[in-house]
């Protein structure tokens, strides 16, 4: 498991390296709460979603742009959810 433990870090380190403030915030506050508890197949799919670009990622989760069908999966879904939960916080 050492081997995924390095690939969990690096993600955590990427999502909250993203490029925006926005999604710095957005992604690395997903990663700190739930990377250590998806499945590895939601890895992979945040992995996938991580590498989109800045803006689209940003207009998706928000709900300012429909998500296109091959993102909007489980990992997508709780991703806008989390995002609603830290907009109402605030």
């Amino acid at each position: 498991m050492p081997e995924m433990d390095a690939r969990l870090k690096r993600l955590n380190f990427r999502a909250h390296h993203m490029g925006s403030n926005e999604n710095d915030i957005l992604f690395g506050g997903f990663a700190e709460k739930y990377l250590t508890t998806l499945s590895p197949e939601q890895v992979e799919r945040f992995e996938a979603l991580i590498a989109e670009t800045d803006t689209d990622l940003f207009n998706w989760v928000t709900g300012k742009v429909e998500v296109p069908e091959h993102l909007d999966h489980d990992l997508m879904a709780m991703m806008k959810k989390f995002v609603q939960e830290e907009a109402a916080r605030t």
